[in-house]
């Protein structure tokens, strides 16, 4: 049996490394004229509040670029890019809007009659997918007839890193992506994750490696400029490679072994052939999970400022998308509120799966699904619920005032502003190149 082709190359300027790389994986010919194409690009995080960092965050408009120009010459014209980007609510249209006009996505529609869709706008389809998982998915990417899938190369602090399948968890809808983050110790987040590529129609890989991200899959991450490029025509071998550019064998990525036991696969980089730059001369560990203290009960940054009478449990899988948006600002506002004297043993859990622990005299419960799980807990002191799905800024600041906990308002009012903060990151970094995120 041949091993799938994975192809490797560096991507240190426009249009000719992407067509090498399909080139040495298969090539384009597969696809006719006539085809209906969809491009999923990788659009984890937009604000229209503030520039924020794109790098390692979002595909770049280059990539994108790149891909459309090479089915324009295949003779391509049926073409769709779409996204279901995270926002705090579904009504709203004009964030996507603006990350598309941005990224330069209207210029692709205006040149070549590319079709950009916010896929919350449109209709969704279940799909059994077995084993009882059953998910939405976008009616227009289940209804074409190949598929460019094009995630950005990082680590996720959930799923240890995110590639070619787990980028197709935004093609799905909220109700199965908090479906995923389920309380299910078996069939959690990555059984379902493994499963997303399953109902594909063919599909093409191209995993954007120009920037590569530690801590991600957000802004807040430590990103890196690398200029790579790996290309396949089979997900799970493309994820191999991915996997080990980061640092990681794929054996420890939990939802990688589970796609490969579903496919009767193996995960070893030797099952896959790579073609193009040997994957040895460019790997690199990247860290994928934020630093707790042993015991797992405060951030490893709050630990060492010294911070007592507060347990800030750390997240785990069953934490949805949605709250976990909303984590890190929590804590950077309990972090600023620490004025040197202990708090009154104030634990906080989050996601679906944590219990309450002996000790502990307030218990903040995060959003709808910590509450609904210990609404009746006999063993919580001192309930303090935050019942919002996701949390409101204003709940949670009324949450922290009652623990005892002083946090500011004002943080939570200009929390949209908050990602702006991280620009300063990359001033006087050429390499960082905020062109790379726009069509000419």
């Amino acid at each position: 049996m041949d091993k799938p082709l994975v192809s490797l190359v560096r991507y240190d300027k426009a249009l000719e490394p992407v067509r090498r790389a399909i080139e040495l994986c298969g090539g384009l010919q597969r696809i006719p004229a006539h085809a209906k194409v969809f491009i999923k690009p990788n659009i984890v995080f937009w604000t229209r509040a503030v520039d924020f960092p794109k790098w390692g965050v979002v595909t770049t408009s280059r990539l994108v670029n790149d891909v459309v120009t090479l089915l324009i010459e295949q003779g391509v014209s049926d073409i769709t890019i779409g996204e279901g980007m995270v926002v705090s609510d579904l009504r709203d249209s004009e964030t996507p809007a603006h990350a598309f006009e941005s990224l330069g996505y209207a210029k692709l529609r205006e040149r070549y009659g590319v079709k950009v869709i916010d896929t919350f706008q449109r209709p969704f389809q279940e799909v059994d997918l077995g084993e009882g998982v059953k998910l939405n998915f976008n009616q227009d990417i289940l209804a074409s007839d190949f598929v460019i899938d094009l995630p950005v190369m990082k680590t996720h602090a959930q799923t240890v890193v995110s590639l070619g399948i787990k980028n197709l968890k935004g093609m799905i809808d909220v109700a199965s992506r908090k479906r995923c983050h389920n309380a299910d110790l078996d069939k959690d987040l990555n059984f379902f994750v493994a499963r997303l590529a399953d109902p594909m129609p063919p599909l093409l890989t191209l995993i954007d490696g120009t920037f590569t991200s530690e801590y991600g899959p957000a802004f807040d991450g430590l990103i890196h400029r690398r200029d790579l490029l790996v290309a396949s025509w089979d997900v799970l071998a493309a994820d191999i490679v991915g996997s080990n550019l980061l640092g990681h064998d794929p054996a420890g990525v939990p939802h990688l072994v589970h796609a490969a036991h579903n496919r009767g696969r193996s995960l070893a980089l030797d099952s896959v052939e790579v073609k193009g730059e040997a994957v040895a001369d460019h790997a690199k560990y990247h860290a994928w999970s934020f630093p707790y203290t042993e015991d797992g009960c405060l951030p490893v940054p709050m630990a060492k400022r010294g911070m007592a009478g507060i347990a800030y449990y750390k997240y785990d899988n069953s934490l949805c998308t949605y709250c976990s948006g909303i984590n890190g600002a929590v804590l950077s506002a309990i972090a600023m509120s620490w004025q040197g004297e202990p708090w009154d043993e104030v634990e906080v859990l989050t996601g679906k799966r944590m219990q309450p622990r002996p000790g502990a005299n307030k218990t903040i419960l995060l959003g709808k699904c910590m509450y609904q799980a210990h609404k009746d807990n006999p063993s919580i002191k001192e309930m303090i619920a935050v019942k919002g799905c996701p949390p409101k800024p204003e709940q949670i600041v009324k949450a922290l005032h009652q623990a005892g906990i002083m946090a500011d308002d004002q943080f939570f009012a200009n929390l949209e502003r908050m990602p702006g903060m991280f620009m300063k990151r990359y001033k006087d970094k050429p390499e960082f190149d905020p062109s790379l995120f726009s069509i000419a």
